[in-house]
This record gives C-alpha cells, structure tokens and sequence, in this order.
C-alpha cells in the first residue's frame, strides 16, 4: 500500500546548516521538488524573513558548507529564491530518500531541523529507507506515517480521480527514477489530456501536502 511518511533531519546533518545557525526566524521552504534526478531534488529554495534576516542569511550562504554554488532568482521585500547546488554530502542524503521509488512532496525547515513528506510506493519501501539511512549514521525520525487506503476516507483527501491517477503513475514508473512512463504516456494511458492530467497531479500533490485528512498514526523506528 503507498505510504506518505513525514520525516525530519537536523539541519546540522543536512543542508543549509550555516546559514541557519548564523540567523534568526529565518523561514526556508523548497518552491520546487523534481522526482527524476535525485541530484536536483530541491533546486529552488525560498527564504523568508525581514531585510535584516535576508541580508544575514545571503552573506552566510557564500560560507555554507552544504552549498557548492547558489544564484539568486528573485528579491522581494520579504521573500528570496534561490536556486541551488548542493554539495555531495546534500545529494547524497537525498538519495539516500529516494532510491526506493519515493518521491518528495515537500521540504522545508522549522527549528533548524529539515522535513520532508515523502510518498514511497509501499510501507516496506520506507522501512527500507529508514534502516538504510540510520546505518549509514544519519539521525532521521519518522514523525508521521499516512497511509493510502482503499476506501475514500484514507485516502488524504483525495478524489476519486486523484486517487486512481496517483495509483496509476506509481504503477506505470511514472515516479521511478529515471521514469519508466512520462507523462505524455500516462495521460493517453489515463484518457485524459496532458494538460489535465498536469492540473490533476498539482492539485492531488497540494492535497497530500496540506494534510486535508490527518489519517496518519505515529511512527518509530520504520
């Protein structure tokens, strides 16, 4: 059964954990994640905070051990995006997240420590993940464990539609990496148009992120 788990890491073990520790209330969340190439998992990272924040956080960010190199892409009042490229270290813990078919549906920071919602195509697959990154030393916990039933009320929210298009995509390697299936492939799999089966994964991923339906149960240990 597809499983979305909610895990966290400490910044200090991951990314961006200079530039953390040398500012204060500065928010940071991932504007884009891609499921293909685990070696650009979060190329777009937005910081959030007031002038002072920002311009702390930009000046650390040209000493952060966790960046290899970083270009900024818009400047607003309150709001930076970045795009990254991360040290060998980063790409390697997001490997670490996605070598078993997982895709990841959201990152960001709250207290210097990372989280990630992660769908994996089986509960297995995140057992898999979880004892493969402890062995390897990394302090990673399960924080919530939701799963994708069969009836409607499991299903985080989801449509009908969502549902069976997400089930669907997992099944066809849509999420694989490299995919088995692109999305060309899946929509006239599905019946529906490219541009609808791109509106129906958006809004699908949106739900799972916004945890409409909390159907989890806590979780340690995988």
């Amino acid at each position: 059964m597809s499983t979305i788990a909610e895990l966290s890491v400490p910044a200090t073990e991951f990314a961006l954990r200079h530039t953390l520790a040398a500012t204060d209330d500065l928010d940071v969340e991932i504007e884009r994640v891609v499921a293909y190439d685990p070696d650009h998992v979060m190329p777009y990272v937005w910081f959030a905070g007031d002038e002072s924040t920002l311009a702390t956080a930009d000046d650390a960010l040209a000493d952060d051990p966790s960046v290899d190199e970083c270009e900024s892409l818009t400047d607003l009042d309150d709001e930076r995006l970045y795009r990254m490229n991360w040290v060998d270290d980063v790409t390697m813990m997001l490997h670490l997240l996605t070598e078993e078919k997982a895709t990841v549906l959201d990152a960001h920071v709250e207290n210097e420590t990372w989280r990630f919602r992660v769908l994996f195509p089986e509960r297995e697959a995140l057992s898999r993940t979880y004892d493969f990154a402890t062995e390897r030393g990394l302090s990673i916990e399960i924080q919530k464990i939701h799963r994708l039933e069969e009836n409607r009320h499991g299903r985080f929210g989801l449509t009908d539609a969502q549902y069976e298009t997400l089930v669907t995509a997992l099944e066809r390697g849509y999420y694989e990496i490299p995919r088995e299936m692109d999305m060309d492939h899946l929509s006239d799999e599905l019946g529906i148009s490219h541009q609808a089966l791109s509106e129906r994964l958006r809004r699908a991923h949106r739900t799972l992120v916004e945890e409409v339906v909390d159907v989890g149960e806590s979780d340690e240990g995988g």
